[in-house]
């Protein structure tokens, strides 16, 4: 059943606004794909904040041709049967969201994504940038470096005090 023109109107201006606060964009290829595993999929995605879409081509590039950011993007690698993933908090986790499930379903492939900038990545960068560490992973290991020092004084303090004692009074002395 084909759309009406209102109803694709509709959904370009979707996928429009999707675009402006993406991100980014990662497309990837589902032939093949069970349409159960792309229901789970679209949950994974819900989890950290991606929203999947199965949208045609040509309302895709529509969008991003309505799009100030993005109407400069080359469009030529949209073809074919491929699922579109949104984030507006987290540029890598759609990558990593399509990435980790593709580990059970080798029918997905990336296509590649578009930028917040509109700059078309290839699929090699997208799938580079999906082994990167997500946001939260960074930031805890951030805090784990800035508290390592805390907890080396913490060991000290807790371990041996007349040893920490007798070393400050050492110190002193010189």
């Amino acid at each position: 059943m084909s759309l009406t023109k209102s109803k694709k109107d509709e959904v370009v201006a979707e996928v429009a606004e999707l675009l402006a606060s993406s991100k980014m964009t990662v497309v990837a290829k589902y032939e093949g794909t069970p349409v159960k595993a792309l229901q789970s999929l679209r949950k994974k995605g819900k989890e950290n904040g991606t929203t999947l879409k199965v949208v045609k081509n040509r309302l895709v590039i529509k969008a991003v041709q309505a799009n100030e950011k993005t109407k400069d993007t080359d469009t030529s690698g949209l073809s074919g049967m491929l699922l579109y993933a949104f984030n507006a908090e987290d540029e890598v986790a759609p990558a990593q969201v399509i990435d980790s499930f593709a580990k059970e379903q080798p029918t997905l492939q990336f296509v590649g994504a578009i930028t917040a900038d509109g700059t078309f990545m290839s699929a090699e960068e997208v799938t580079a940038l999906a082994k990167l560490p997500s946001k939260t992973q960074l930031i805890a290991g951030i805090i784990n470096t800035l508290n390592s020092p805390l907890n080396g004084v913490m060991s000290g303090l807790s371990g041996d005090l007349h040893g920490l004692l007798k070393a400050v009074g050492a110190k002193a002395a010189n």
